[in-house]
């Protein structure tokens, strides 16, 4: 290569000169499978070109991918993951991508992925010297134990340590993963980029007496329902266990799993008075949602926790692994119920609770949804697209209400 891009540079007005931005985006997944991280970083870039930000994403693909992504996407090399197919492992950058990329002239690097795609990333940056900043999405530790891989923890860490210190900004989605990345010796400059939610979609009034009796439900009926991608590490064990403990102790309710995934069948097998809907989006999960009345989500793999955040929208009280994630959302006896990770009894009676209180059902419920008014996608964005400027030395955007810094409590 013996193209490299231009330095950054300010208007000389005070203001942010947008043509200084042109953003490379590094990520392993953004249109083949259609998870919390792709569908993130895809509302990313629609919101930066929106702003007339220039924008390349570096990810691999699938022929007829789940996703219609937004942006351009410059398609890394790939194979499938090792027992799970649905996921890619990028392999190389290829040549004709880093030269689209010298065409392109970034002026900035983001990495999504510490994988061998961000590991390149990280190369050229330094080859090239261009800032760089990174996006902290998954929990990666919390996933060795259900690959029984526990072992590798500790050199899992010092892998991550080394690789984000390296960044200057790390994005990190929600208050307790910045506390677990800090307590493991992370001392780049983390910096809180939450997650939004879409009001028109998940709302209290897409409730559908409809959807519930096409579906074989009551009126009256409480429905507990499981929103995510069914893969084990999402704490699938205790969903079902959960959900048998309730049936064996008599407590009147109506399950429903959304979602789909290698882990589909095996868990339909297992609980089979359950309602298995397949993955919906759009205005079919939010109608979902809404026409349940409380929200089960037992993982403690999450960086942020999606799902969780969707229901809250949705008016619906949530009981939740006390973990990184979901305890950043869910207030613990005012939204919902914070249960110990794995604890089957205590996630049966959180939820027998609710399930024989209508009272403090609403009363959660309502509460649930002022706190997700505190997640906007404009402030959200509009914060990040401020770290953007301080990572290249120019000035931050006046503030506005897109743009004002986002109060996410503890």
């Amino acid at each position: 290569m013996t193209t490299s891009p231009n330095p950054p540079a300010s208007n000389g007005t005070g203001t942010a000169d947008p043509s200084a931005l042109r953003l490379a985006i590094f990520a392993g997944a953004y249109n083949h499978v259609a998870d919390g991280v792709s569908l993130t970083l895809n509302r990313l870039v629609a919101y930066l070109e929106a702003q007339g930000i220039p924008v390349r994403v570096i990810a691999p693909t699938v022929p007829n991918p789940p996703v219609d992504h937004a942006g351009t996407l410059l398609p890394a090399p790939s194979i499938p993951a090792p027992g799970r197919s649905d996921y890619r492992l990028t392999y190389s950058l290829s040549a004709e991508v880093e030269e689209a990329l010298a065409r392109f002239n970034p002026t900035l690097i983001q990495v999504a992925t510490p994988d061998l795609l961000g590991l390149q990333a990280l190369r050229l940056s330094k080859r090239w010297g261009i800032p760089r900043v990174a996006s902290y999405h998954t929990h990666f530790s919390s996933y060795l134990k259900y690959y029984r891989l526990g072992l590798l923890e500790p050199a899992l860490w010092g892998y991550l340590r080394w690789f984000y210190n390296q960044f200057q900004q790390v994005y990190v989605p929600s208050p307790s993963m910045m506390e677990v990345l800090e307590a493991q010796g992370f001392t780049s400059d983390l910096r809180l980029w939450a997650r939004g939610i879409n009001t028109e979609t998940f709302h209290p009034e897409q409730r559908s007496l409809d959807w519930r009796r096409n579906h074989g439900i009551a009126d009256d009926e409480v429905v507990v329902t499981f929103v995510s991608r069914l893969v084990w590490e999402k704490g699938l064990d205790t969903l079902a266990d959960t959900l048998q403990t309730l049936e064996r102790h008599g407590v009147p309710h109506r399950s429903v799993i959304v979602g789909s995934g290698p882990a589909y069948e095996s868990l339909r097998a297992r609980l089979p008075r359950t309602i298995f809907t397949g993955y919906l989006g759009g205005e079919d999960l939010g109608r979902a949602y809404a026409s349940s009345d409380v929200f089960l989500f037992p993982s403690d793999t999450e960086a942020f926790g999606n799902v969780v955040l969707e229901a809250a929208a949705s008016g619906l009280p949530a009981v939740c692994a006390d973990a990184t994630g979901s305890s950043s959302i869910v207030q613990d006896g005012q939204t919902g119920f914070l249960v110990p990770p794995g604890n089957t009894p205590a996630f049966a009676e959180a939820l027998r609770t609710l399930i024989e209180d209508a009272d403090l059902r609403r009363r959660f419920g309502k509460a649930a949804l002022e706190r997700s008014k505190h997640f906007r996608w404009d402030q959200v964005l509009g914060r990040l697209y401020g770290d953007y400027h301080d990572a290249l030395g120019l000035p931050r955007p006046t503030p506005t209400a897109a743009t004002a810094p986002l109060a996410v409590d503890h």
